[in-house]
């Protein structure tokens, strides 16, 4: 079961018109959906709109349209149904009010995504927090390799002037969806080869726990709503439009050293920052 299945709770008024869609056994009057199709009833007690919406919720319930999911166009759900576009855009922004649905504009309408809780605290780790909900996720290496960093890399990781780092760009991946985009740097003299061994071990923690790093605490994070630049957009599977969730952090040792500086952009649907005051 979906998250979207267990989430969902529908109204007496909506199951009763989802039993409504039995395969018609009437002629289609002009304009109704092709054979095979479920047209909406016009001799029945309830509105056609209130029909396509308890339709469209019963999709939702039995996973054929899952979280994320991209409804057809007002179009091809009026031809499905044997009803005009605005009946559908009537039934639409009902399942938008319910909170089952949301529209971008230019785009279409989704299913709504019911987010993750990430925490940040002194120590913020993905995998755990992904672990302690129950759900499967894993890093996507993208890119890796030593440059010269940028002059805010180099200030937050206390470099001097010639220190070079390991770029590590990495996507997040819950249950099959992608949830964030990651860059992150840390000092290359200390970690001789670090790109190698993240792309062996691919996490953060057990990457530093090569190193000797066996723990190591966030000093800081910075959030802010931006939006996203193509390639991020890309790897989200999102419009450039949508903003995102931007995090600066920068992660220490226990001795206070810092051991990596990183940017991440969260899909802002999928993923619900939860910022936490422990010691």
């Amino acid at each position: 079961m979906t998250s979207t299945q267990r989430a969902v709770v529908a109204s007496d008024s909506a199951d009763t018109a989802a039993a409504l869609f039995a395969p018609d056994e009437n002629p289609h009057r002009e304009g109704d959906a092709a054979a095979g199709d479920h047209p909406a009833q016009r001799d029945a007690a309830l509105p056609l709109w209130q029909q396509i919406e308890a339709s469209l919720l019963k999709d939702i319930r039995a996973g054929n349209l899952s979280e994320g999911d991209k409804l057809p166009s007002a179009f091809d759900l009026a031809k499905r149904f044997g009803v005009n576009r605005h009946t559908v855009r009537r039934a639409i922004e009902a399942l938008e009010e319910r909170g089952f649905l949301r529209t971008e504009t230019g785009r279409g309408s989704f299913v709504q995504e019911h987010p993750y809780h990430y925490p940040i605290g002194r120590r913020t780790r993905f995998g755990k927090a992904m672990h302690d909900l129950n759900v499967e996720s894993r890093y996507r290496l993208i890119e890796a390799g030593i440059q010269t960093p940028p002059r805010q890399v180099s200030r937050s990781l206390g470099l001097i002037s010639g220190e070079r780092v390991h770029r590590i760009v990495y996507s997040s991946e819950v249950e099959g969806r992608t949830v964030d985009h990651s860059e992150a740097w840390f000092p290359a003299s200390r970690f001789p080869g670090l790109d190698r061994v993240f792309a062996e071990q691919l996490s953060v923690t057990r990457t530093l726990a090569e190193f000797g790093v066996r723990d190591y605490l966030r000093k800081h994070t910075s959030v802010m709503a931006r939006l996203p630049g193509a390639e991020v957009a890309r790897v989200l599977g999102q419009s450039t439009r949508r903003p995102v969730l931007c995090v600066h952090s920068l992660n220490v040792d226990t001795q206070g050293v810092p051991v990596q500086f990183g940017v991440t952009s969260f899909a802002g649907d999928w993923v619900q920052l939860m910022v936490m005051t422990d010691s």
